[in-house]
């Protein structure tokens, strides 16, 4: 891990470190020697997130009344962030759990929602995923055609959600669909439904470049039936929570990136210091020890903006600008970072018999998931 020189106040507490060695030696044991085999079978590894729950990583951000670990976001970046060094298809599956459906449940739900599904959240019993984004729908969200219709005491739910992490998978889901007329923003609510709700199946699972390992499919409803206890917060206020949620969601992200970075980069460094040619390791070659110093840079750089970020909403202030700033940066730059990677091992890092080729297919996913790196722009730009 690269060392965050900076202010004491801005520098890993204790509980962060705590939190990032125990993620870090879950992830060298339980995932490190398995990573390849699941990313290749595009295999999805349930059992692990139990053994996560075990160790508080399924409910970071839950009080502990309702079986979390009562953390803040500094604590919840450490963990995926240590977990993504080692493969960020689990630090995915992990954010997306916590920060999206969980979460939610958590700040909209009422006191019998979150003592009826929290706990086994947060345990690692049951697995989250989050319904959003459609096949039509992607960053214009409020043009769902998912629809949700009142009926008596019940609403029955038709349409579909693509690209849902843990879409086949999942024990629960909270879905956000359309009450009222297209594109409005107050006539779209949330709602939790269950695995095994009559209506309730999956699609197709999808194919991807990377992240392969975190399970990412369709999830249908046909004339599913639930009933009105439970939705989540007012009739309309479904869209307006998803924003507040994705505000959390695009932290998860910077964290996820800078694990990504970080991984690529402590192969690449290791590499340029072990690999020799014209008699000398190459990091004594300044094309190689040049790329490595912008490396760590943009590393540190994004370090602070996700630290940033993640101080407002432990103050529980607006995050909006910040979260999308730390995101839009820590994508990118993740990115970059993996590419060089690549580009340090040569051709060895062209081939599966290193790591950095992986790092480099997980890390595309960053500047799309959670809103590409064109909508960060547009939010930002909006709130100047």
């Amino acid at each position: 891990m690269i060392d965050i020189e900076i202010s004491s106040d801005l520098k890993m507490k204790e509980t962060e470190m705590m939190v990032y060695d125990s993620a870090k030696g879950f992830a060298d044991q339980q995932i490190k020697p398995y990573f390849m085999e699941w990313d290749e079978k595009q295999f999805f590894p349930k059992e692990i997130f139990k053994r996560a729950g075990s160790l508080g990583f399924m409910g970071m951000l839950i009080p502990s009344d309702y079986g979390g670990a009562g953390m803040g976001y500094h604590e919840y970046v450490a963990m995926i962030e240590a977990v993504s060094s080692i493969d960020a298809s689990i630090g995915l599956s992990l954010a997306a759990h916590n920060s999206l459906s969980t979460n939610h449940i958590y700040m909209f739900g009422n006191e019998g929602q979150r003592n009826k599904w929290l706990p086994k959240m947060c345990s690692g019993e049951w697995i989250g995923a989050w319904g959003l984004t459609e096949q039509n729908t992607g960053s214009d969200a409020k043009s769902m055609d998912t629809i949700a219709e009142r009926d008596g005491d019940n609403w029955i739910i038709n349409g579909s959600k693509n690209f849902i992490t843990h879409g086949m998978s999942c024990d629960i889901a909270v879905i956000i669909a359309r009450n009222g007329l297209k594109g409005k923003s107050r006539e779209i609510t949330a709602f939790v439904v269950e695995k095994g709700t009559p209506g309730f199946i999956s699609g197709k699972i999808e194919n991807k470049l990377g992240m392969r390992a975190s399970e990412t499919a369709e999830m249908v409803f046909e004339n599913c039936l639930i009933p009105d206890a439970n939705r989540l917060g007012k009739i309309g206020d479904g869209f307006i929570q998803s924003m507040k949620i994705l505000d959390g969601g695009r932290i998860s992200i910077a964290a996820l990136s800078l694990g990504i970075a970080k991984g690529a980069f402590s192969a690449a460094l290791k590499y340029s210091k072990d690999r020799e040619q014209f008699g000398k390791p190459i990091i004594n070659f300044q094309g190689i020890s040049f790329k490595l110093a912008e490396m760590a840079t943009e590393i540190e750089a994004a370090k602070l903006l996700t630290k940033k970020a993640s101080e407002l909403i432990n103050q529980g202030k607006k995050v909006t600008s910040q979260g999308a700033m730390a995101k839009l940066f820590a994508s990118e730059m993740c990115v970059r970072v993996a590419n060089e990677a690549v580009q340090i091992h040569g051709g060895y890092g062209y081939v599966k018999d290193y790591p950095v080729e992986k790092f480099y297919r997980d890390s595309k996913l960053c500047t799309i998931g959670e809103g590409t790196s064109e909508i960060q722009k547009i939010i930002i730009s909006r709130n100047l």
